[in-house]
């Protein structure tokens, strides 16, 4: 049912018509009536009560535009759709504020692209956890699709060969889509997972670091040798300056030399050492 009220402003009287329950109108219905609320948006003072309301019940009775533009898309889980449906009505508020009578243009014609294109570029952004190929993503779609089909047809899960008959793909095409499907969605690594032995833990737990001591260990092997090769005095220096770590000075009362003495050792020790490590690699 449709009601109208009058709005007294200083320099006009606008009529806004009332709608009960505006998500259950007509799509029929709210093509003509949304003509009528655009109308009343070009005369209403933005930020008033009654701009607010107009504004309001044309994303209500619209709301079905959303819906069917996010059916192309059903393809999807049910949790996705939710999203879907929530980035799609992104898209109508954003062709609501945008749009103008005077484009002489159907609103659903000027709309759809918006809803569609907030929902594509959702997609873009947060749906592949990695990149992979435009094809494997679009393969993909399609091997959802021809899944879900045969899963309700034949009651079972499709073997690949079925998969790969339904979607006129060779085999190894079907087994390269599945595989690029693994890169859709991650997984946080905080994600509570049970464990027979911890109880519950989360996924960074079983997942390994990078040790960056193990890039040391070939340097190691190859510096071990050359450290050899020394003679005692030097792998003495060697071992108080790098393992017990004394100054140069405590150095210097240990050999009776000056702190500028060990200094010079210990710089020409390096080079030799430095030097042997470059021709080795």
């Amino acid at each position: 049912m449709v009601a109208t009220t009058t709005t007294q402003t200083v320099e006009q009287t606008v009529d806004v018509p009332e709608v009960a329950e505006p998500s259950k109108v007509a799509p029929k219905d709210a093509r003509e009536l949304s003509k009528l609320f655009f109308g009343q948006l070009t005369v209403l003072e933005e930020g008033t009560p009654e701009y607010s309301y107009a504004r309001d019940t044309l994303i209500e009775m619209n709301m079905s535009l959303v819906r069917y533009a996010a059916g192309r898309f059903r393809s999807r889980g049910p949790e996705e759709m939710e999203d879907i449906v929530q980035v799609g009505m992104i898209g109508l508020i954003k062709a609501i504020d945008r749009f103008e009578l005077s484009r002489e243009v159907e609103f659903t014609s000027f709309a759809v692209p918006y809803i569609v294109g907030e929902i594509k570029r959702f997609f873009r952004d947060t749906s592949w956890a990695v990149h992979v190929p435009r094809r494997l993503q679009e393969a993909r779609t399609q091997l959802a699709r021809a899944h879900e089909e045969l899963r309700t047809r034949l009651g079972r899960t499709p073997t690949t060969k079925e998969l790969s008959e339904l979607m006129s793909l060779a085999e190894d095409e079907v087994v390269e889509a599945q595989l690029a499907a693994n890169g859709y969605k991650s997984a946080s690594l905080d994600a509570a997972i049970n464990s027979s032995e911890d109880g519950e833990a989360v996924l960074a737990n079983f997942i390994g670091d990078e040790d960056k001591a193990l890039e040391r260990v070939e340097d190691f092997h190859a510096l071990a040798p050359m450290i050899a090769e020394l003679d005692e005095r030097d792998r003495k220096i060697i071992h108080w300056r790098f393992v017990e770590e004394l100054t140069q000075a405590q150095i210097g009362q240990r050999l009776g030399v000056s702190q500028m003495h060990v200094s010079r050792l210990i710089t020409r020790l390096l080079a030799r050492l430095r030097e042997g490590m470059l021709s080795t690699e």
